[in-house]
């Protein structure tokens, strides 16, 4: 098990070609892979808490495959795929989860979608400062008294 902070290099190279597997470059719609520096670097620096079970499931596969993934041709990586996504558990879950959220928040890959690279309000509605009336129909509720706990 590596340092809960890091992935070692190797685990680096097994990422990349994690994600190349789970999103695929595609030229047709003209957006990178999972496995782009970019996207890569991103995965990278914002893993945080999932660190420790991404390097878990990078362990994982490489027990799988008997050595590392980045070295296995594709029938190699997909059999070891398939065993992967049978008995993962958790850590299998967390690594797709990382390579997918990191995919589809890149600006290419947003933009290919059709998505604004903006938050979707005010939608080019400006509001005016101190116009609070959007909280009127909150106000007209009246309060509401819970017990603290």
């Amino acid at each position: 098990m590596t340092d809960s902070k890091q992935l070692t290099a190797a685990q680096r190279a097994d990422l990349r070609t994690v994600a190349a597997m789970i999103v695929p470059e595609s030229a047709e719609y003209k957006v990178p892979g999972a496995d782009d520096p970019e996207i890569q670097a991103d995965m990278l620096a914002t893993l945080g808490r999932d660190t420790a079970l991404v390097a878990q499931a990078l362990d994982h596969l490489v027990k799988l495959a008997g050595k590392p993934l980045a070295e296995l041709d594709d029938v190699g990586r997909d059999a070891v795929a398939q065993a992967f996504r049978s008995h993962g558990g958790a850590a299998a879950a967390t690594l797709v989860r990382v390579v997918l959220q990191c995919y589809y928040r890149d600006d290419r890959v947003l933009r290919s979608l059709g998505l604004e690279l903006r938050a979707p309000f005010p939608k080019g509605h400006v509001l005016p400062d101190g116009d609070w009336s959007l909280l009127d129909p909150v106000k007209a509720r009246g309060g509401t008294l819970r017990r603290a706990t």
